[in-house]
């Protein structure tokens, strides 16, 4: 708690997880007080385990952490630049994945707790805000995330005018190492990629022939699903499709998804190629439990674990957690929020995370460290433009208050839904044909050389802004 007093009048954040804790301590290392609002333990969610800030409750990968040709990786070098807590913790307690950046999810959430109850300038409350935000609020992060309470969620709604706040999201199950057969698995990172810890066999794979394959497709798909009535007019999203809904758009759409077989050879049968694999991750730094990767799921609970040990290799598999499905919440930024993240009808009011329209850990914090630098500055009396929009940070401001849809703000505010940082979100630039040495670039290796360049820009440029 804090015990540092300020003639400052705190910010209040509303909402512990990673973008609400990345708000509170951009604010805090700004000077400035702040409270941060979090409903667990008083009121629990569909979702949440713990009573831990910064939880991760789907994946526990922040994916790519190649910040010179993966969006995301820009993303994370570019939070990396400007103090974010949240990247510091995922460092700090990251477990084996390839290529990408995972982290023993207990370990990160403890960690971003402990630093944020340690901050002198950040109080800690743990309380529900039902609806509004009190009016003395004068300066407030709403970050509450896919699971904001009921109460806050319809005053949100009421006052935004709008018809809609919510859209489907599903999480995948996680099983015990010790049940899962390794005689029939192997460990090796999809082209053996290197990731942040050097550990080119990152993952489990779990192979599938032909027969085994569409004999799994045709369990998923007859299997018994959880449905909501309540809810059946609210979307899925596509960056998180429960298993069986790719399936039923087509038999093939898994073994090109989440079960593609490319990138990866069976030692014990290495001139046979897999008809689909399965890929299990790290997700604790004991490697104890891993994670299916892709396999979000809204098969009823008694179901999964039986059409899950058809796979090769999970046939005696032990669940740490069965997958679900709960309702995510976000609004229409593009026509409710101003560039500084400020509810243009209630400006006292900022947003950071989910509820912006941005999908995904890394964007969710992206978006709360923006709101956070915005808060503080505009509390200290002065004034703070988004980064430019050739950076990963400053594209992500202009998706959810610009819309999507380059040239036509207006359809963009009509058709706004949540997205992933990528490369399509920045300015372009010109495909390159000649390498810094002067050697021309091969036609199959350009798109790699621009994205690096798209790169090397950002971070000029976030530098550029950041001393500006």
């Amino acid at each position: 708690m804090s015990t540092q007093t300020s003639p400052l009048a705190p910010v209040h954040v509303i909402g512990g997880g990673l973008a609400g804790s990345e708000a509170a301590w951009q604010i805090a290392s700004a000077g400035v007080p702040v409270v941060l609002h979090e409903m667990r333990p008083v009121r629990g969610t569909d979702a949440h385990h713990t009573d831990g800030l910064a939880e991760m409750v789907c994946s526990n990968s922040f994916r790519s952490d190649d910040w010179q040709f993966n969006a995301v990786g820009l993303l994370h070098a570019e939070m990396r630049r400007l103090d974010s807590l949240i990247m510091s913790a995922a460092d700090q307690h990251q477990v084996p994945a390839g290529g990408a950046l995972a982290v023993d999810r207990d370990g990160f959430s403890a960690e971003v707790t402990r630093r944020l109850e340690a901050h002198p300038l950040v109080t800690i409350q743990r309380e529900e805000v039902a609806g509004l935000p009190p009016k003395d609020w004068d300066s407030v992060v709403v970050a509450t995330g896919p699971l904001t309470s009921p109460a806050l969620a319809d005053a949100i709604l009421e006052l935004s005018g709008e018809g809609q706040l919510s859209f489907f999201d599903a999480i995948a199950p996680i099983i015990h190492v010790e049940s899962i057969d390794m005689d029939l698995a192997w460990r090796q990172s999809r082209y053996d990629k290197e990731g942040p810890g050097g550990d080119a066999a990152a993952y489990i794979n779990l192979p599938m022939n032909k027969a085994e394959y569409e004999a799994f497709i045709d369990a998923l798909l007859d299997g018994p699903k959880a449905e909501f009535k309540e809810w059946e007019h609210v979307p899925y999203f596509d960056g998180c499709l429960p298993i069986e809904v790719m399936a039923e758009r087509g038999r093939e759409t898994l073994r090109h998804g989440p079960m593609k077989p490319v990138g990866l050879t069976n030692p014990r049968d290495p001139l046979v190629k897999s008809y689909a694999i399965v890929q299990l991750r790290q997700d604790n730094a004991l490697g104890t439990l891993w994670n299916m990767v892709g396999f979000q799921t809204k098969l009823k609970h008694g179901a999964q674990a039986d059409v899950f040990r058809m796979i090769p290799g999970l046939k005696g598999a032990q669940f740490a957690r069965l997958g679900g499905l709960h309702r995510n919440t976000f609004i229409n930024s593009p026509r409710l929020l101003d560039r500084s993240l400020r509810m243009k009808v209630e400006p006292r009011l900022r947003f950071a995370g989910q509820m912006t329209g941005v999908e995904g850990y890394v964007e969710s914090a992206a978006t709360g460290l923006l709101a956070g630098r915005f808060a503080a500055a505009e509390r200290l009396g002065k004034t703070l433009e988004a980064p430019p929009a050739t950076t990963a940070l400053g594209a992500l401001v202009d998706h959810v208050t610009g819309g999507h849809i380059a040239g036509d703000a207006e359809a963009g505010k009509t058709s706004f839904q949540p997205m992933n940082i990528n490369y399509g979100l920045l300015p372009p630039m010109e495909t390159p044909k000649m390498g810094d040495d002067g050697v021309k670039i091969p036609l199959k290796e350009r798109g790699r050389a621009k994205k690096r360049l798209m790169s090397l820009r950002a971070l000029a440029d976030l530098e550029a802004w950041l001393h500006g």
